[in-house]
């Protein structure tokens, strides 16, 4: 504990506030990390660590550092990913994102005293920025660790595929590509520590299937739908998607278990031509993103959605193609494992009461890389930033809560961070 309160009295808020304005200020769409990722591994190595970057081309790369200790104790890696959500831009998120960009939408860091508005300033650059003076701290504070610190912070973390209106078609993108190639080129660690939000201790989350699907229909003219065969697929689109919209609720109800509540929705739909309002197309197709607990395969959830998408067509009256275009299993880690029970010890420390998880969770991040590669990890962050006192809401509005971090909040995660690393790794015998 000693050498924890060490590393804990180099944390401050200014440094934080500089951690996460500056990580806030270098736009990092999915496919873009590149700049951020310099930027990262520069802090990184004026804090102390060796430090770099693993490109996976021009544009997109991931931050790494490493700072060593003996080689008898065990490696942990404290880990966030750097890419947004959205880009930051209105040519590609508006309208879906909501009629016009916010300020807090926008890559541009505001400063309300212990609060830091703008995009991903609380998921993820928030958390990458706690992780970044986590190890800062050890480091600042010599601690004599018996094996080895590893900071990653990963590019394509967000479940997205770069196909953007720039005519970016990589699908090398998201979906924890970043993670992946960071372990394939010897960023391994013995357990690790993802840093998302949420202010309680996971050691298991939902995985995830897209769903491709396709109603099929006539290509007719409006003059002439009293004359013509007439199948509008994008009438029947509706149909389908109000069933199946049905149907999730159903499944969520079957598969939840432990912590995890796994969620579905229908995420775009696209058929037609704007250009030409006068006729219908003859396919209507949508997406689905469909959550899997860590007990349920992908190829067991296909055979579930196969089962549901063709009763529901069939009721219906639609005829429909589809498949599934894209998986990531569900998993869990013992909860037993040591990185596990350093963060509830370090989580009952900083809350004074025994830990109880938090129920009903359905996001996915890259732990479920992580655990699938072998490497057993464990997910804790911050909680929402609590800001009426601004007049915004992030409880009740998603961006918000992605784009806003309170420094207190982040001051909290690092001195946790600190704690479960030193307590993982060990301290080794100075005599």
């Amino acid at each position: 504990m000693s050498w924890i309160e060490a590393a804990r009295e180099r944390v401050g808020r200014e440094r934080l506030r500089e951690l996460v304005t500056g990580l806030v200020a270098i736009p990092s769409p999915t496919g873009d990390e590149g700049p951020l990722a310099e930027h990262a591994a520069s802090e990184l190595a004026k804090g102390g660590l060796r430090a770099g970057t693993l490109p996976l081309d021009d544009r997109q790369s991931s931050a790494w550092a490493r700072l060593p200790g003996a080689s008898a104790g065990r490696d942990l890696m404290l880990y966030a990913p750097i890419d947004t959500l959205t880009t930051g831009r209105p040519e590609e998120d508006v309208p879906w994102i909501g009629p016009e960009l916010r300020p807090d939408m926008r890559p541009d860091p505001v400063v309300h005293g212990d609060y830091v508005v703008g995009l991903g300033a609380g998921n993820p650059k928030g958390h990458a920025a706690c992780v970044m003076a986590a190890a800062e701290a050890i480091a600042a504070a010599g601690v004599p660790l018996a094996g080895d610190l590893l900071v990653g912070l990963g590019a394509g973390g967000m479940p997205t595929n770069a196909l953007r209106l720039d005519g970016d078609a990589r699908r090398h993108t998201g979906q924890g590509v970043g993670c992946s190639f960071l372990l394939e080129q010897g960023l391994w660690a013995d357990h690790a520590v993802i840093a998302k939000p949420g202010w309680t201790v996971s050691h298991e989350e939902v995985g995830l299937a897209w769903f491709e699907v396709t109603v099929h229909g006539t290509h007719t003219y409006a003059g002439s739908r009293h004359r013509l065969p007439y199948r509008n697929p994008i009438a029947l689109a509706g149909e389908v998607v109000a069933g199946l919209e049905a149907w999730f609720e159903e499944y969520t109800v079957r598969h939840t278990s432990g912590t995890v509540a796994p969620q579905g929705v229908v995420s775009a739909i696209e058929g037609g031509w704007t250009r030409m309002a006068a006729v219908t197309p003859a396919a209507c197709r949508f997406r689905c993103d469909l959550r899997l607990p860590p007990d349920l395969p992908p190829m067991a959830a296909k055979r579930e959605f196969g089962a549901a998408i063709e009763k529901i067509a069939a009721e219906a009256g639609a005829e429909i193609t589809w498949e599934m275009v894209l998986a990531i299993p569900g998993t869990r880690t013992d909860p037993t494992d040591a990185a596990v029970t350093a963060a509830v010890a370090a989580f009952e420390e900083a809350e004074g009461r025994p830990h109880e998880p938090v129920t009903g969770n359905s996001g996915a991040t890259d732990a479920n890389i992580l655990r699938s590669r072998g490497i057993p990890a464990v997910r804790i962050g911050m909680p929402k930033a609590r800001t009426g006192d601004l007049g915004i809401d992030p409880a009740s509005d998603f961006q918000m809560g992605m784009n806003t971090v309170d420094l207190s909040e982040m001051e909290r995660l690092t001195r946790l961070l600190i704690r479960v690393a030193i307590d993982v790794i060990g301290v080794r015998d100075a005599r």
